[in-house]
């Protein structure tokens, strides 16, 4: 599939989970009042639909079609609050998010043919004034013509801690040498796939966030894209 026509700007933020990626893209599009992107939400919504429908993360061509057909929306009620995301009427916001989900969604990312199904989904949020769109290969396979590639990482210690802090703060128990080992887990799994591995673009700016806070992140980020003429 050809890339799309280059109708609106965009900003690309990579890099492996726990780095915040999530957070910065929805300070940066909020601030532009540009269009989002959560691309994993996408992969994690094929791993649940996959789930409520009985169909095996093997059953490739089965997933293709839950990737190409699934009934999804994402509503934004208040600007101020996260996105709301709804599979096929349920509103899924907090259940693609589990550590169950997200080991499946890493399964279901490694499959050509589901991430050949989600890829016009992916281009269709392109669009005026601008797009800022998160994941692992947005600067490098869906949207290698963007204005700015950021590539976001933090250690692996930080980020295991960083999602203990989370799940602790929604009263949830949780091992931090477990979470530790599931994100070393997933980013060989992510870095090391046969199609479109977590990698840094090759004119990606990289950004560790391991001592730096999201402020600081922020205006980082925020400081390139004034350099590239996208802060009026």
């Amino acid at each position: 599939m050809s890339n799309p026509p280059a109708s609106a700007p965009v900003i690309t933020i990579d890099g492996p989970g726990g780095s915040g990626k999530g957070t910065i893209a929805q300070k940066v599009a909020k601030a532009l009042n540009w269009h989002l992107l959560d691309s994993g939400a996408l992969y994690r919504l094929v791993a649940l639909a996959a789930s409520n429908h009985g169909v095996s993360l093997d059953n490739e061509e089965s997933l293709q079609i839950l990737a190409e057909n699934m009934d999804v929306q994402f509503l934004v009620d208040d600007p101020d609050q996260p996105i709301r995301i709804v599979l096929e009427g349920d509103v899924v916001t907090k259940d693609i998010r589990s550590e169950e989900v997200g080991r499946d969604a890493s399964k279901v990312a490694a499959l050509p043919s589901v991430r050949a199904g989600l890829l016009q989904r992916q281009h269709d949020f392109r669009d005026a004034p601008g797009l800022v769109a998160d994941g692992r290969d947005m600067g490098t396979v869906v949207f290698p013509d963007a204005e700015l590639k950021v590539y976001l990482t933090a250690s692996v210690e930080e980020r295991a801690e960083r999602r203990f802090k989370q799940l602790q703060e929604k009263g949830m128990s949780a091992n931090l040498a477990d979470l530790q080992a599931a994100i070393q887990s997933r980013d060989a799994q992510d870095m090391n796939r046969s199609v479109a591995p977590l990698v840094a673009a090759d004119d990606a700016i990289i950004i560790d966030s391991t001592d730096m806070t999201i402020d600081e992140v922020f205006t980082e980020l925020m400081n390139h894209a004034r350099t590239k003429g996208l802060v009026k």
